[in-house]
């Protein structure tokens, strides 16, 4: 089968019209169920550890926002061909873990971040620039990104209230995909990021967990 080829009119649009479903609260749309623990009745939350939970998922959501956006603004200046459709696979399956985080925040009666537009344009263009440093690098950064979203994860798991088993488990099944994004890249020939790269973006990780949290 011959590879459909797409104008750069094709490939912006097809941008514009990934941008405007990862920012609009409902539209994403997972392929996969999301994930169940139990299928037994959830104890019910305390007003307290509702707010508490859908702080830690709106934080989740922006996460998965910025990953689209990556992975977007990746696609957008790979160079070899494989590397750029391993960039939009894995967009796709991050739009599962976009729209299993927005169900949830709803569930809760929260609302994303208002913050979104802002991390999704920061994002792209960090994403735009690791690909124009060449594939090695960009592969070598959707690896440490997703080493510092899986630790993120982990941590959060041990902030969710004992009961919330349905938020547990939405985390658990991410925390296993984000591993999984973060070896294939490694294996595709991902090169390491200097130190001061990875602390960099650790402080962007902060400053955006503190933020969605509360707004």
């Amino acid at each position: 089968m011959t590879e459909r080829h797409f104008s750069p009119m094709d490939r912006l649009l097809s941008r514009v019209d990934s941008a405007l479903r990862t920012l609009t609260p409902g539209s994403a749309r997972a392929e996969r169920q999301p994930p169940n623990a139990d299928p037994q009745p959830e104890a019910p939350l305390n007003p307290s550890e509702r707010r508490h939970v859908t702080g830690l998922m709106r934080i989740n959501h922006t996460g998965e926002v910025c990953a689209q956006a990556l992975y977007q603004g990746q696609a957008s200046t790979a160079t070899l061909p494989h590397v750029r459709h391993a960039m939009e696979a894995a967009a796709r399956e991050e739009e599962d873990h976009l729209a299993w985080c927005d169900d949830r925040i709803r569930e809760l009666g929260g609302v994303p971040s208002r913050l979104n537009p802002l991390f999704y344009a920061v994002s792209y263009a960090l994403g735009a620039g690791a690909g124009l440093a060449g594939d090695r690098w960009s592969l070598g950064f959707v690896s440490e990104t997703e080493h510092q979203v899986v630790r993120h994860l982990e941590n959060h798991l041990t902030r969710l209230p004992a009961g919330d088993r349905r938020s547990r488990a939405i985390l658990e099944q991410m925390r296993e995909d984000e591993l999984r994004h973060a070896v294939t890249a490694e294996g595709a020939g991902g090169a390491p990021l200097p130190p001061p790269i990875k602390g960099a973006m650790a402080l962007m990780s902060k400053v955006m967990t503190f933020t969605t949290y509360r707004i």
